[in-house]
């Protein structure tokens, strides 16, 4: 990873990790989820900088090395959104191309739907298109089970103190070892979900001890602050885009192992082709043995569809 370099970029206030390599002209900006960081990227970053492309990665605001906002617990989606049109902005950027993993593909959403000229091209994985705002409590979160972890984690200092029983290694080890799986995590209501990992169960496979190294000093560096309010406690904050539409060419990835196709209606939201609606020009590609964390799992199949993606696409 020498060849990648790190910066830090004043944005709206705060100072934004980057991660860059590549110096092609067309730029692709890679966005995280949780647990994830700027590292997620780290085999999609070389692969595209080598086919030609300026790739980016950043830690969003109160993630890894970037600062947190100076209120954490107002931060929002649209901080993250707008964060993005600011560090483009400030690197004289005048489009994109944008890949979101998780809730980092929200403000790929946002940005695609609120403003158009800035978005070359949208690639997403593991969540299909949504918005930030009440209808996500109304058609997905009231309709899963109380022990659920995204149900669990909206409600202040039940992760903090699940989480305060181990230190930041074990917790992401945790997490990744959960969310690789294909079954909803779910307590029951005198466990938490950390309870719902066994010690001596091994990381994944595509995952080391010195990837796992990585995210917990990151983590260590930043804490679980921001990161438990955005995604988890700011998923149902109305964003303000009314009658969204997409219209840039995109490509959503979805494993067939993604627990994530579990959430009521998701598949058929997907394979029904109702995506489209909001999405006209969205390409849908499914990968077998495909989880939660497919870019890290199988990096070079993704690698492969991400970049035949953006050689068909001119800016």
């Amino acid at each position: 990873m020498e060849e990648i370099q790190h910066s830090h970029v004043q944005v709206r206030g705060v100072t934004i990790h980057v991660a860059e390599i590549g110096t092609g002209p067309k730029v692709v900006v890679f966005l995280h989820g949780f647990p994830e960081i700027w590292y997620s990227w780290r085999h999609q970053m070389i692969s595209v900088a080598k086919a030609g492309y300026r790739a980016i990665a950043i830690d969003f605001r109160g993630y890894g090395l970037s600062d947190h906002s100076p209120e954490p617990e107002k931060t929002t989606f649209n901080d993250f959104a707008d964060d993005v049109v600011a560090l483009l902005d400030s690197l004289s950027i005048s489009k994109a191309f944008l890949v979101g993993k998780d809730a980092g593909v929200f403000p790929a959403y946002m940005l695609g739907a609120s403003c158009p000229e800035k978005v070359a091209g949208i690639i997403t994985m593991g969540v299909p298109f949504m918005l930030p705002g009440p209808s996500m409590s109304q058609t997905i979160t009231d309709n899963l089970p109380k022990g659920f972890y995204t149900v669990r984690w909206k409600e202040p200092g039940r992760a903090e103190a699940d989480f305060g029983r181990f230190d930041v290694k074990t917790v992401i080890r945790n997490i990744y070892i959960l969310f690789s799986g294909s079954e909803l995590q779910i307590a029951a209501d005198d466990k938490e979900i950390m309870d719902l990992v066994d010690p001596s169960t091994p990381l994944p496979p595509w995952f080391s001890e010195e990837d796992l190294s990585v995210y917990a000093g990151l983590y260590e560096n930043s804490g679980f602050r921001t990161a438990l309010r955005v995604p988890y406690r700011s998923m149902e904050i109305d964003c303000g885009i009314t009658d969204p539409k997409i219209t840039a060419p995109a490509l959503l990835i979805m494993g067939e192992k993604d627990y994530i196709l579990k959430f009521p209606g998701m598949e058929d939201f997907v394979r029904s082709g109702q995506v489209k609606h909001f999405m006209p020009n969205l390409e849908i590609e499914f990968m077998a043995e495909g989880n939660h964390f497919v870019q890290e799992q199988l990096p070079e199949q993704v690698n492969h569809l991400i970049i035949s993606f953006l050689n068909k696409i001119s800016i």
